[in-house]
């Protein structure tokens, strides 16, 4: 059954992305922002269907205006979970631009790719976080710079905070939780040497997977005096990894 059931869904997966980047080629051009992320938000969901994912949310997300959501990072899975809320440009490592069709999909759907190795990288991506939060959007971070098992949180890199600063975006902290069979699971985490391929058999072969999204409280509004970058690292990480920890 699991052989026969990831065959099936890695089919249609593969086919709706196909379908995806169709629509990037032939009609992002003319159905203007507000079409695209429409898009991409309906797209998300459907393939979240298609790979058997059920995702629940809680806590108020900011469905308008600027804002930087501040997520724990999990799995490939995570980018389509919050898009199903609202429309994100995320912040990846450049190298997923090179995965076939997912990075093609990425960069298609507005992806803003950071060369860790650069040494202007992270100046170039605040200007590219700052054009997307200049026409309202928001964009999502994941400040780990890699993926964990999902029960708590490493580290955080503080420096793409400042563009939300010099921009003036609200702030909000995300948390991800992974159950698998109606428990906290790894079962889904993209970690160590496993490779894509790997995980989607996991993942697409099984069942019981589901994603709950919690918005925490937005931490800065974009209008009071802004805290320093590391002070908004320091307090999206302690409610993100709280949440976690209080199941």
């Amino acid at each position: 059954m699991k052989l026969l059931r990831f065959f099936l869904r890695i089919s249609a997966a593969l086919l709706w992305m196909l379908f995806g980047l169709f629509l990037i080629a032939t009609t992002f051009i003319w159905i203007g922002l507000r079409g695209r992320l429409w898009t991409k938000k309906w797209w998300s969901f459907v393939l979240l269907r298609i790979c058997g994912i059920r995702v629940t949310q809680s806590g108020h997300p900011l469905l308008e205006g600027p804002v930087l959501w501040v997520v724990n990072h999990v799995s490939w899975l995570d980018i389509f979970v919050l898009n199903c809320v609202r429309a994100t440009s995320f912040v990846a490592k450049s190298e997923i631009r090179s995965w076939p069709l997912i990075g093609w999909l990425a960069h298609g759907a507005d992806t803003i790719f950071i060369e860790r190795a650069s040494r202007h990288a992270v100046h170039k991506v605040g200007l590219a976080m700052q054009k997307r939060f200049e026409r309202g959007q928001v964009v999502g971070l994941f400040p780990e710079g890699t993926t964990s098992q999902g029960f708590d949180v490493l580290p955080f890199y503080a420096n793409l905070f400042e563009p939300a600063r010099k921009a003036g975006a609200h702030v909000q902290p995300v948390a991800l939780l992974f159950y698998h069979h109606g428990r906290r699971s790894d079962f889904a985490a993209f970690i160590g040497e496993q490779t894509l391929l790997q995980n989607m058999w996991e993942v697409l072969g099984g069942t019981g997977v589901s994603i709950e999204m919690k918005f925490l409280p937005v931490i800065w509004n974009g209008s009071e005096p802004a805290p320093v970058r590391a002070e908004l690292s320091r307090y999206s990480r302690q409610l993100i990894s709280q949440a976690l920890q209080h199941d």
